[in-house]
């Protein structure tokens, strides 16, 4: 097989590509998402998981029926998962905005059930703590412009890693965090959009390591993403692929996991993959990597393509909306 330019192969033990699932903890619970990890453990998958440490007492419209670390139960299942090999990340302190007091408790409140700090985080939606988040994750002047508008948030509404600020708390995340996620694709194979994967940002330099992620929303846009052809897409090219999604958006009815995606799922097992956690697939592309920078070229390409990639998204899920 011939290799494409950007493709780290061979990857540990013969394995042709790598896959991932960064699974971010909105709406989960441990019925709603217990099934659909019990089969990625059968099928030999690790993959990471994100959790929010302390309850939300404030209550969340969008958010409140999620479980965290503060309810048993869960957090026995968090506790199981990371026994058996799956990876535990961080997803800011709670499912809304957090002063960093409340960060700095959530941070110890992780560090006590999974047995160490976290090394991975990806930020929540509209939480004002979230690390250069909105218009500050990217450096194109026009592309800020246009996220602004399309995004709906004034400047200067995350303040993670602004000092002096209620939310501030870049300095606890240089000492435990060593990647974070930023920019997400509709592509399934990252290396040939980001093949700087993962690496240093100096304008942003509270995060010691960034990383990319395919995106895929919920269910629907997972199954869409593991079709076969992209999976045999993924295979051919060597690649790279970390799902950013949420298992907790109807992958499981009924306790029962989705048809589909279980299908879809045995048949990637099926396929020479290296199926390993977040943290340890971008550790081992760090090791082999001769810089950990990001060259001028690929960021400008990869932040219009996130951008292109992000409004297809909304026109998509809009047309979907209109036709329901």
């Amino acid at each position: 097989m011939s290799r494409t330019p950007w493709s780290p192969a061979p990857f540990p033990g013969g394995k042709r590509f790598a896959f991932t699932i960064m699974d971010d903890t909105d709406v989960a619970t441990v019925s709603n998402v217990a099934p659909i990890y019990g089969l990625l453990r059968g099928l030999g998958f690790r993959t990471t998981k994100t959790v929010w440490p302390v309850g939300c007492p404030e209550g969340s419209r969008n958010f409140g029926s999620s479980e965290t670390l503060e309810d048993p139960e869960y957090r026995e299942f968090i506790r199981q998962l990371s026994r058996e090999g799956f990876e535990i990340a961080f997803h800011g302190a709670t499912m809304e905005s957090s002063v960093r007091e409340r960060t700095a408790r959530a941070l110890e409140v992780f560090t006590a059930v999974v047995g160490s700090p976290p090394r991975v985080h990806a930020n929540h939606s509209f939480n004002r703590e979230n690390l250069y988040w909105g218009a500050s994750r990217v450096d194109d002047p026009t592309l800020k412009l246009l996220y602004r508008a399309l995004n709906g948030r004034p400047a200067g509404h995350y303040q993670g890693h602004v000092i002096g600020s209620a939310y501030w708390w870049g300095d606890l995340a240089s000492k435990h965090l060593v990647y974070a996620r930023n920019l997400s694709f509709n592509g399934i194979n990252l290396l040939r959009i980001n093949p700087s994967l993962p690496y240093r940002d100096a304008a942003r330099p509270l995060v010691s390591y960034w990383f990319s992620a395919s995106d895929a929303e919920d269910c629907a846009a997972f199954n869409r993403l593991l079709d076969p052809k992209n999976q045999e897409t993924l295979e051919r090219e060597g690649g790279v692929s970390i799902v950013a999604t949420h298992l907790g958006k109807r992958f499981v009815e009924a306790g029962r996991v989705n048809v589909e995606t279980e299908r879809l799922l045995r048949e990637l097992a099926t396929r020479p993959g290296w199926f390993v956690p977040v943290g340890e697939l971008l550790d081992w592309l760090l090791r082999r990597r001769a810089g950990d920078g990001l060259p001028a070229p690929e960021w400008r390409r990869m932040q219009w393509r996130w951008f292109a990639d992000l409004v297809a998204r909304k026109l998509l899920a809009r047309a979907r909306s209109r036709s329901r």
